[in-house]
């Protein structure tokens, strides 16, 4: 009757060393979402299963509590007003440091050299991989990383706060303006910490890790990155590290590929 399912196919196979006839079924072909559905993850999950993921995926499952209350936040939120400053999480929790550092100028200056000696630190480490130890995984990874950060800094230019204190020794700019979006502080000095537990210098890379995290302090509280920019400097220096590596890795496949097929061709 038309509508109606067919039944599997039955085919007999000849066995070539017993010369045994067997049966085997088939899928029937003509009803793929059958298929699927009957195949699908979920329907083999018991209460067994489903506890088991709360146990051994503690982390994700607090994502899925933090993706439904971001949910709701996000629609019941009132957005912030065009003409209003922005509101940065950030600026709050450092609300205090900020009105310290300007009241004593000298002392966001102070602060702001104590920084720009940090990055003297990152750009000498990362360049030193290279031309010192002939590693130019991190330089690679810098360049990179402060390519895209102009690229999305031009492309989407964010205000300078209003209540930025800017210094003449800040490196690099003082206090010309500059592209706020993402950190190009933090993000290097990822990249050097990266290298550093790489080569199993954790305790330098420690170092650089408070150093960093200080900076993210100053720049909150000197209103010289949003809270957001620090942040994904942090991604940035995770994913262009990982980038060059990759880029290093193809690079010595085609080297060693191409090398092969040289001598191939000579012999």
């Amino acid at each position: 009757m038309a509508g109606e399912r067919s039944p599997p196919m039955i085919i007999t196979v000849k066995n070539k060393n017993k010369n045994v006839k067997s049966h085997q079924k088939i899928p029937n072909v003509q009803n793929p979402d059958h298929a699927i559905w009957a195949n699908a993850a979920f329907t083999k999950w018991g209460t067994e299963e489903i506890l088991a993921v709360v146990k051994d995926h503690k982390i994700p499952c607090a994502f899925v509590l933090a993706l439904f209350f971001f949910m709701w936040t996000e629609y019941t939120l009132n957005m912030i007003s065009p003409s209003s400053p922005p509101f940065d999480i950030g600026f709050v929790v450092t609300a205090h440091l900020h009105r310290i550092l300007a009241a004593d100028l000298d002392l966001n200056n102070f602060l702001a050299g104590l920084n720009t000696v940090f990055v003297g630190m990152q750009t000498s480490y990362i360049i030193g991989t290279w031309v010192l130890e002939g590693r130019p995984r991190s330089t690679i990874a810098a360049l990179f990383m402060f390519t895209c950060r102009g690229i999305l800094g031009y492309s989407t230019q964010l205000p300078l706060p209003q209540e930025f204190l800017g210094s003449g020794v800040d490196f690099p700019v003082g206090n010309l303006s500059f592209f706020l979006f993402y950190s190009g502080h933090v993000a290097a000095s990822i990249i050097a910490s990266i290298d550093m537990r790489r080569l199993q210098r954790k305790k330098m890379a420690c170092i650089f890790d408070v150093l960093n995290v200080l900076q993210f302090v100053r720049l909150l509280a000197s209103r010289g990155h949003y809270t957001i920019d620090l942040a994904a400097g942090i991604g940035a220096g995770i994913l262009f590290d990982s980038l060059a590596g990759t880029y290093l890795d193809r690079k010595q496949v085609l080297n060693t590929t191409s090398k092969k097929c040289v001598k191939e061709i000579l012999d």
